[in-house]
């Protein structure tokens, strides 16, 4: 009889079993040295949790408002590419289960599904956010940190082979083919704009009136000017540690932005999420809610939807006894105060 699962870092070693090792690895690997790959998750280890005692915690409310829709706890499902590689039923499940838990995914525009089952080209763009639109979707998310695909090693090594886009037939040719490594940066090179910039965002704004968040700031700099080209909201991401390594981990460039920002737009935050203590550390630095993306992929590869429930039913569930153990019965009551992170414990040594 298998052993019972308890956390979510379990499901890993049940996807890495399941999966052909291409995929897993498509999945699971970085860029390059995949220092940051480690740093996302190593990063919320560094930060200390400052509970309060004495607070009656009988009752622990996670519900929260994001965007205006309301939701069971500020966790939702991140835009990860090719579900149906896998699980068979994909986005499908994914949906499914994030529907059951009540929280909002993200589809990504490579999702093996299309979005009525669940850029380099402004016409091709323009139709998807049309579909999106029709389809009932409530906001965009443009990614804006890959104006060309990171290099991601084992993925070349592994020669991986990207497949059928549901979302794109019919627009980009049916099959990209590369005569090395993998072909994902021959797919990269129809899909992905470098000439993408700033001014770009007008054009998107133009043709929609769903919200738009921006993906991928890390710094500042970018945040400020996230705010001056009017976006409705930001998720402070380094694209999983996937495009350049040797950039923060999202966690420590999570506060930079938040405090840019001051409140003006949602900050929401990707990256390294692997516990509930992580979501109350993101959530105290500033973030209204978190993004999952690997975790919900190994449950979905592990056990379908049911492993995509079970992930996020036990990220919820450990956040709520964070919360009590920290005496925060809200999310309003979890403060900046509840956190040290690695920097101020390094000044209080001084």
């Amino acid at each position: 009889m298998a052993a019972e699962l308890v956390n979510v870092n379990e499901f890993q070693e049940l996807a890495r079993q399941a999966l052909p090792k291409m995929y897993y690895d498509f999945y699971s690997g970085g860029a390059e040295d995949q220092h940051t790959l480690r740093e996302n998750v190593e990063a919320f280890h560094r930060i200390i949790i400052r509970p309060r005692i004495l607070v009656d915690v009988r009752r622990i409310d996670m519900s929260t408002t994001i965007l205006g829709y309301h939701t069971s706890a500020p966790i939702m499902i991140a835009p990860t590419a090719m579900h149906k590689l896998a699980h068979p039923e994909g986005e499908v499940a994914t949906a499914r289960a994030a529907a059951a838990c009540n929280t909002i995914m993200a589809l990504s525009f490579t999702s093996t599904c299309t979005v009525e089952e669940v850029y380099k080209r402004r016409d091709i763009s323009a139709l998807m956010v049309q579909r999106a639109e029709k389809n009932g979707f409530k906001a965009i998310i443009l990614t804006v940190d890959t104006p060309r695909l990171g290099r991601r090693e084992a993925d070349i090594k592994n020669k991986m082979i990207v497949p059928r886009l549901k979302n794109l037939e019919g627009l980009l040719l049916a099959e990209v083919v590369s005569d090395k490594g993998s072909n994902l940066e021959a797919f990269a090179s129809q899909t992905q704009d470098a000439s993408l910039c700033w001014k770009d965002i007008a054009w998107l704004k133009s043709i929609t009136n769903l919200p738009i968040l921006i993906k991928g700031v890390l710094t500042r700099e970018d945040a400020i000017k996230s705010l001056e080209v009017g976006v409705a909201g930001i998720v402070v991401s380094n694209h999983g540690a996937r495009q350049l390594d040797y950039v923060p981990a999202s966690i420590t460039a999570l506060e930079e932005v938040v405090l840019a920002v001051q409140g003006k737009i949602p900050i929401l935050f990707d990256g390294g999420v692997r516990r509930g203590t992580d979501i109350f550390k993101a959530l105290a630095l500033g973030a209204q809610a978190i993004l999952i993306g690997r975790p919900i992929i190994y449950g979905l590869a592990a056990k379908g939807e049911y492993g995509v429930r079970r992930v996020i039913e036990m990220l919820k569930d450990e956040l709520e006894l964070t919360m009590a153990l920290s005496g925060c019965c809200t999310l309003k009551d979890i403060s900046r105060s509840h956190v040290r992170t690695e920097h101020e414990r390094r000044q209080c040594r001084l």
